[in-house]
């Protein structure tokens, strides 16, 4: 099995208004996702929130055990958040199995010793996407289909931001210490997401954007309300948002992405928002 683990450190707002396009990029930005029969994962000091991508197709892929996690086995310490946006799947949780389909979620509680995926079919593999982050208390591990989600639709197609937030791993649907995800889809013909933008001092955040059609792409807005930056991302790449820094993009088509959020607090409406004739 191939392993990939990369680690990122925090930025301060004011290191970051300095950087150009290639350290903006290398510091926030999640280029590789997926590859075949392989594991990618990102642990980045915001919370330490690690975020990343299991396909397996040929053969099941085990959870690996980081070095830099210090803990005897992954979860030890932590939970996970996994959504599938590939072809149906298998995910093993010690001596339970749960079976995946597209865009549906499992949450993985502390203390699981032992996390397997394969695929169903290697033609059609699954996309495994993780999020984790560390736990204090023991909750049950549970599968969450879109039926199940905590369900909104927000914006409208006039302002170009009609979308469906469909909160899967959240406190109303199931209990996690600090982990949080949930998928927004935009509607056809809508290409704004996060608007208006907003920061969240008590919680980071990591965007994953898939469903881009070919030839397109999505343009990501981070930054302080005031010193805004942007990041040109491509299918299936995520991004890390500090607490301080808005997260909102643009695409030049509709798409869909995976918010992953860890912090001190599970509100999911705390949040300073920004008018947009205040952006800068």
């Amino acid at each position: 099995m191939s392993e990939k683990i990369e680690t990122r450190h925090p930025n301060s707002p004011a290191e970051t208004a300095s950087m150009n396009t290639s350290q903006l990029r290398k510091n926030f930005l999640i280029e590789k996702i997926f590859e075949e029969d392989a594991i990618h994962l990102t642990l980045s000091f915001y919370d330490r929130y690690i975020s990343g991508g299991v396909m397996p197709v040929n053969k099941a892929i085990e959870l690996p055990n980081p070095e830099n996690l210090k803990a005897s086995y992954f979860l030890e310490r932590r939970e996970m958040g996994i959504i599938n946006v590939g072809g149906k799947g298998m995910v093993e949780a010690d001596d339970e199995k749960f079976e995946l389909d597209f865009k549906e979620a499992l949450y993985i509680s502390k203390e699981t010793k032992k996390v397997n995926f394969s695929s169903a079919d290697k033609s059609n593999p699954a996309k495994f996407y993780i999020n984790s982050a560390p736990a204090h208390h023991k909750f049950s591990t549970k599968k969450i289909t879109k039926k199940e989600a905590e369900i909104v639709t927000l914006g409208s197609l006039e302002n170009s931001n009609h979308r469906t937030i469909n909160k899967l791993i959240v406190n109303s649907v199931v209990e996690t210490c600090q982990l949080q995800m949930g998928m927004t889809e935009l509607k056809t013909g809508s290409v704004w997401n996060t608007i208006p933008a907003h920061t969240h001092d008590r919680r980071m955040e990591v965007y994953f954007y898939f469903e881009i059609p070919e030839g397109q792409s999505v343009c990501h807005f981070m930054g302080q309300p005031q010193e805004t930056r942007h990041i040109w991302m491509q299918n299936e790449q995520a991004v890390i948002s500090p607490n301080w820094s808005i997260h909102a993009g643009a695409g030049t088509s509709n798409y869909t992405f995976i918010w992953g959020m860890a912090g001190e607090n599970l509100d999911y409406g705390d949040m300073d928002v920004c008018k947009v004739e205040d952006l800068r």
